[in-house]
């Protein structure tokens, strides 16, 4: 309930007139403050006029005004600048670190906001809020969809530069393991990116004109050449090949050499995976990329259209992968390209973000722009997700929308974060501005939001 009653003092969800103190006193609320999700008060430079005196500084909310003390804030200086005490229950008298007595203002959630707060908790459908969809304005979709694009990628520029600071700021290695997770596509991510940041790229560079030493050592330290790993791929545990035989001759050179460990075989999923996406196939993808000098972050960022990146990061399989899916089981011949649509997914997903967060560091806004570009050519993904919005009736074009919905999804509605959501804040706002007579509301989303949603 005080999360809810954060919301309703931060949006104004209140009556604009007849407010006061606990003690009678008029209460104005010019500018409720910035809210504050650290430590501290909960809203900063609020601007009230409480009985006649203008006062500017922090309000602090609670669902009781007891809350006060079990929060330890009367023992807590931070607190000393708190101008209004806003509460659900009057159930005491608070009192800063410094002594001062402050005015409490009781705040009630409007009956129209809890309900359809509650109805949004308890909807099992996805999206939740999908009955008011097709009322709500373009010009607000579009700016939040937007909005939540450019949150994503703030969220894995974020990611990326924690890999860079894990590569001792190293950008080309971070770059590797950011194209390696996402060859992973989902299933194998977690095991794609240990195995790259097993792999010391300077050791490689050594041998770097000769793809089978590159194959080597890309599957040696995936621990695909070990023994136990090549039998579970294989139900006789004696076979033997020729070209396995030298690859595990060729990375006990090169682990001996370059003093290398590698991974836990154990860690590759094959469950329910379709041969293609096979580590095994994967991996050699990656070397032929690697090889052919395709998989720079020098190479990407040289990249003006999504043309130019699709053909970098376009590869195949190495020769022995071509007639092959795992060791001992042979595939009808096919150069295994990269296909359309993974090579669409590694765009969006490794292509934009690096190009954005190394815009960010560099402070290359061109960089910057050019991601969002890329986002805006990339037709959208064909995902759940994204076919559950159009069923709603939202409309879902580019690759930057689709994004925008995952991150929505991901960060809000599976959180049940409503209250940060623009399209929640209609949903929960509407009805209650109608009531108050506050124009530029459709009456359809207010109707609307009278309604039940259905089960």
């Amino acid at each position: 309930m005080e999360q809810l009653l954060h919301y309703v003092w931060k949006h104004k969800l209140f009556p604009l007139s007849q407010l006061q103190t606990t003690a009678g006193e008029p209460v104005e609320v010019i500018d409720t403050g910035l809210h504050n999700h650290h430590a501290g008060p909960d809203f900063f430079n609020a601007k009230l006029r409480i009985g006649g005196t203008l006062w500017i500084g922090n309000v602090e909310i609670h669902e009781r005004s007891s809350d006060w003390y079990q929060h330890g804030h009367h023992r807590d200086a931070a607190y000393n600048n708190v101008i209004l005490h806003v509460t659900g229950t009057d159930d005491s008298e608070v009192v800063t670190e410094s002594g001062k007595q402050l005015p409490q203002m009781l705040l009630a959630v409007p009956e129209t906001v809890s309900k359809h707060y509650r109805e949004l908790l308890a909807v099992d459908n996805y999206p939740p809020c999908y009955q008011i969809v097709p009322h709500l304005s373009s010009l607000m979709l579009h700016a939040w969809m937007n909005a939540l694009q450019t949150e994503r990628l703030e969220q894995k520029t974020e990611a990326i530069n924690s890999r860079v600071r894990a590569c001792n700021g190293d950008w080309e290695a971070a770059y590797f393991v950011t194209l390696a997770r996402n060859y992973g596509f989902g299933i194998n991510g977690e095991a794609f990116e240990t195995w790259a940041r097993s792999i010391p790229l300077h050791a490689v560079d050594h041998h770097r004109d000769d793809l089978f030493q590159i194959e080597a050592f890309f599957l040696g330290q995936a621990g695909l050449l070990e023994p136990t790993a090549v039998a579970r791929q294989h139900r006789d545990a004696a076979v033997a090949e020729g070209y396995l035989t030298r690859l595990q001759a060729e990375y006990r050179f090169l682990a001996n050499k370059f003093k290398l460990q590698p991974m836990d075989a154990s860690q590759w999923r094959f469950l329910r995976l379709r041969p293609q996406n096979f580590p095994h196939i994967r991996i050699a993808q990656l070397a032929n990329l690697y090889f052919n000098r395709q998989a720079s972050l020098s190479a990407l960022i040289d990249c003006t259209t999504v043309e130019q990146a699709q053909h970098i990061l376009h590869t195949k399989a190495t020769p022995y992968w071509q007639d092959h899916y795992a060791f001992g089981s042979p595939s009808r011949h096919s150069e295994k390209h990269l296909s359309a649509a993974s090579l669409h997914l590694l765009m969006i997903n490794t292509f934009v973000p690096m190009l954005f967060a190394y815009g960010r560091y560099k402070g290359d806004e061109r960089l910057c722009d050019r991601a969002f570009d890329f986002l805006e050519q990339l037709k959208a993904e064909d995902n759940s997700i994204v076919r559950e919005w159009r069923g709603a009736g939202l409309q879902v074009k580019t690759a930057g929308d689709s994004q925008a919905l995952v991150q929505l999804k991901r960060n809000y509605c599976e959180r049940k974060d409503c209250l940060r959501c623009r399209i929640g804040y209609e949903y929960l706002a509407s009805s209650f501005k109608k009531q108050r007579g506050n124009g530029g509301i459709p009456p359809a989303i207010a109707l609307l939001a009278e309604e039940e949603p259905s089960s």
